[in-house]
């Protein structure tokens, strides 16, 4: 069959009467056109959202600790639970909540204060593990810990689906999409949405990532997240084959270009125009990504800054480098995953690793960004998908245990782009295991992000399947103001 008879083949029933609704302006259009057809085949301007208000941020940096990082042993101080060691968790703390399948057959929850000591920092006085983020801890006074996030979901792919994209199911646009789809491009020569994942030097409980987590969604797909390697080169095939001059290929692409055009004209597909988009994308992008990734520039000051592994591809800290060249060249969302934080067993043998995976980058980060001037309007963002829970999962010691999945509370911090420093927001109770004062959903954390970029989040829609959908969903989401600078 003919591709065209194809396409018309395969349209759903509500696609096909769709076009009803265009069929009287289509035939004005024409008459004004004439047998021009090309003017339909012209790639669309880009959409520019009103901002409702004066942005702080630009830019964001989303630093994603896949698994749940345990909020008590590092940022949520529980001094009181020293006297509850091997103790059962009371009914009336966990009032009936549901458990993951991981420990909901334990006969026992027995609690397990941590094994880490705590310290106060900062001009606030923060209290925060002391053992295991000593350089995060000198740069505390930027930081705004939120300690009372809280979430519906208690397995992971919903949860971190949730953090992405607001909502448990996947398809929905992420934030770095949203972003793009808001703001635009500052620098047509690299993607607007870049995805890295950083390798954990311990591996001992991965979780999947996948594609999905930086999808556009319903939005157009030139939104999605572009995921650069982290080892290697960046992106497979950036160079030309051997013996493809930048000649030749700039023709190709042009003939490409013009059967692409034809096609849209015929058609009328939007992603044949992401097509067209990506493919010129692509071809800018064989310049400008070398002289992203070549650290060879770098003084020697800046891997003392971000750390002995700066130098490493692949590591968190390089990563967190080429973060940092991506945010001072105009790429308005970077997405950062760091693996192995789903700590059900060996916290003692798994968490210093993790921390010092992250510990002297994110301060490396969040300083390197001050001293360039970036810091101001750059929002930069940590945390993971959920919380841990107080009891042990499986067998329980003063020197090792356990943590299962935690919805009811967890911690993230923000810095930059109009965050206040030096907040310490909501409080859990002697457990960490509810909320007690100022509780923040994920709907108010993303409300909250897209204030700092200038949206109100009620107003910022995309028209999908006859609904103005939001990346907070249908149900009240507030901006949190205790943590705007």
């Amino acid at each position: 069959m003919h591709p065209l008879t194809d396409y018309a083949t395969l349209e759903t029933r509500r696609q096909f009467f769709s076009h009803g609704k265009n069929a009287l302006g289509a035939a004005a259009l024409a008459t004004l056109f004439g047998s021009d057809r090309a003017a339909f085949a012209a790639t669309p301007e880009p959409v520019k959202i009103a901002l409702s208000h004066a942005p702080k941020a630009k830019r964001v940096i989303y630093l994603h600790m896949v698994g749940g990082p345990s909020q008590m042993d590092l940022f949520d101080y529980k001094p009181e639970m020293e006297k509850w060691y091997d103790k059962d968790l009371p009914d009336s703390i966990r009032k009936g909540q549901r458990l993951t399948t991981m420990t909901s057959g334990q006969k026992r929850f027995p609690i397990a204060p941590s094994k880490y000591t705590f310290a106060q920092y900062g001009k606030a006085g923060t209290w925060m593990n002391a053992e295991l983020l000593p350089w995060f801890s000198k740069c505390i006074d930027e930081v705004a810990l939120i300690r009372s996030m809280h979430t519906e979901a208690i397995n992971h792919e919903p949860a971190i689906c949730m953090l992405q994209t607001g909502n448990q199911i996947t398809g929905r646009p992420c934030l770095g999409s949203w972003v793009s789809y808001g703001l635009g491009s500052a620098n047509n020569d690299l993607p607007t949405f870049v995805v890295l994942v950083a390798q954990p030097s311990n591996r001992e409980q991965l979780q999947a990532i996948s594609g999905r987590l930086w999808s556009a969604g319903f939005l157009p797909g030139q939104h999605a997240g572009v995921s650069f390697r982290t080892q290697g080169d960046p992106i497979l095939y950036i160079n030309n084959p051997p013996g493809v001059p930048t000649g030749v290929r700039r023709n190709t692409l042009d003939a490409i270009k013009a059967l692409n055009e034809q096609n849209a004209a015929l058609v009328g597909d939007p992603e044949i125009h992401t097509r067209i988009a990506q493919y010129e994308m692509a071809f800018r992008m064989q310049a400008s990504v070398p002289d992203l990734t070549d650290l060879s520039k770098e003084p020697e000051s800046t891997f003392e800054l971000y750390g002995p592994d700066s130098k490493k591809p692949g590591t968190f800290a390089n990563t967190a480098l080429l973060t940092r060249r991506l945010a001072e060249r105009g790429v308005r969302f970077i997405q950062v995953y760091h693996n192995n934080w789903d700590h059900h067993s060996n916290v003692a043998g798994r968490m210093p690793s993790q921390c010092r995976d992250v510990d002297q980058p994110c301060y490396g980060l969040l300083t390197d960004l001050k001293q360039r001037g970036l810091l101001d309007d750059t929002l930069v963002l940590w945390g993971g998908e959920f919380g841990r829970t107080i009891y042990t999962q499986g067998g329980l010691s003063k020197k090792n245990y356990g943590r299962d999945h935690h919805p009811r509370c967890f911690t993230i911090w923000a810095a930059g782009g109009g965050i206040k420093g030096g907040v310490v927001h909501g409080t859990t109770d002697d457990f960490s295991y509810n909320i007690v004062e100022n509780p923040v959903h994920v709907r108010d954390f993303h409300a909250t992000l897209l204030h700092l970029l200038g949206f109100e989040a009620e107003r910022f829609t995309f028209k999908w399947q006859g609904l103005d959908a939001k990346l907070t969903g249908v149900e009240p989401a507030r901006v949190v103001k205790a943590l705007l600078a």
